[in-house]
């Protein structure tokens, strides 16, 4: 892995459809490619794919204030 030169086509706009396995299979290819070169949104993704597991743990009390 590289570190993010700060140049060239990122992914970060198609992570959040990644987590969520929304993507098209070219799309994936795309983003799974980038992230073996990109540290920079391989961090994105860490922190997009936490906040999803989270979002698992929360109850409709939780969003109700219950």
């Amino acid at each position: 892995m590289t570190a993010d030169p700060g140049e060239g086509p990122h992914v970060r706009q198609l992570l959040g459809a990644y987590v969520l396995d929304a993507l098209t299979s070219g799309e994936t290819h795309r983003v799974c490619h980038h992230l073996r070169e990109c540290d920079g949104c391989t961090a994105d993704y860490v922190e997009i794919a936490e906040a999803a597991a989270l979002l698992g743990l929360v109850s409709e009390a939780d969003l109700l204030g219950e």
